[in-house]
């Protein structure tokens, strides 16, 4: 365990060394300012129809939030004015290559979607992970740095997710405001050198409150698999991999066959974020004693509606609390 502990403080400290970004100065304020604190328990809710069609209007009695089966009292509730932190992962490995022109035009389509007051920033992973642009309003910036990127190496996505969740999961909680963050990964074969598992990264994922967008582009490897087996399915550890993340984090998973869709996809997590709903509630249950809370939200008026949330939180123990019984 004493190994696992250093090869993350390792893989922790590939960030440390990027400048911080300065904080930019928001255009506009939410019209009911909401401070976050160490107890309360923020969720951005995506509600769709029958048809899969993004639904807004909603308003803060039609929800009804449980946590351990338990209803709680919605204390802060926003549809859409609440600034979005967007964090593009991109998969810079040698299997790209081929692709890289289209990721980059797609990626920038993509970040053109952001209003005032949002922010992005970009990330690119191969062998290693690249913090290639720190959160910024800047469009000039997070452009540079999405045509920056190169393909070369193998693919490091477990260590690319965890330091994202780290690096910027970190820069939301230190702030005051409620931001609604998002990571966009975009990856397209199995994870071949990350020093970090896939449940340190599920682990981090429940405690962060990022909703996570995985997105799989078919890879050369798994088209010749496919011709060569009879396109029998095969298990895809990273496949499923995507899809829990996304099913723990509230996000969704996408599986485009052509980089031509990568556009579409882009363009509907862009609507997804502009349509959200964000909630936020102070638990019944205040013992922080490290376990793994489920979360359900329903719309008990309107059952024929989806809502859609991350899967719950695990309850940390306050740091404060943590000092003073000298743990």
């Amino acid at each position: 365990m004493k190994g696992l502990g250093f090869v993350l403080a390792l893989v922790v400290a590939a960030v440390s060394a990027v400048p911080a970004q300065q904080s930019q100065a928001e255009s506009a304020q939410p019209p009911a300012p909401f401070r976050s604190g160490a107890s309360l328990v923020a969720l951005n809710v995506t509600v769709t129809d029958g048809s899969r069609r993004f639904v807004s209007g909603l308003q803060a009695a039609d929800f009804a939030v449980y946590e351990d089966g338990v209803q709680q009292r919605v204390q802060f509730f926003e549809s859409g004015d609440v600034p979005i932190d967007l964090i593009l992962l991109i998969d810079a490995s040698s299997s790209m290559r081929d692709k890289m022109n289209g990721v980059h035009e797609a990626a920038l389509g993509f970040l053109k979607t952001l209003r005032d007051g949002d922010r992005g920033a970009v990330v690119a992973f191969s062998d290693s992970v690249a913090v290639a642009q720190p959160l910024t309003a800047d469009h000039a910036a997070l452009t540079t740095a999405v045509k920056a990127i190169r393909a070369h190496g193998a693919t490091a996505l477990h260590n690319a997710v965890y330091i994202a969740l780290k690096e910027f999961g970190r820069s939301a909680q230190q702030g005051s405001d409620v931001r609604r963050q998002a990571i966009a990964v975009l990856s397209d074969g199995e994870d071949t050198s990350s020093l970090v598992s896939f449940d340190d990264v599920l682990g981090l994922a429940r405690r962060s409150g990022v909703g996570i967008y995985p997105i799989r582009l078919p890879s050369q490897f798994g088209t010749l698999r496919a011709n060569l087996d009879g396109n029998r399915k095969h298990f895809s550890e990273s496949a499923y991999s995507m899809k829990m993340l996304a099913q723990e984090t509230g996000g969704q998973a996408y599986f485009p066959t052509i980089i031509r869709e990568l556009k579409n996809v882009y363009a509907v997590i862009a609507q997804e974020l502009s349509t959200q709903y964000s909630i936020g509630y102070t638990p019944t249950n205040a013992r922080r004693d490290g376990r793994f809370r489920r979360i359900v939200v329903q719309l008990p008026a309107q059952p024929e509606l989806n809502p859609r949330a991350r899967a719950g939180y695990t309850a940390e123990a306050d740091r404060t609390t943590a000092m003073v019984q000298g743990r």
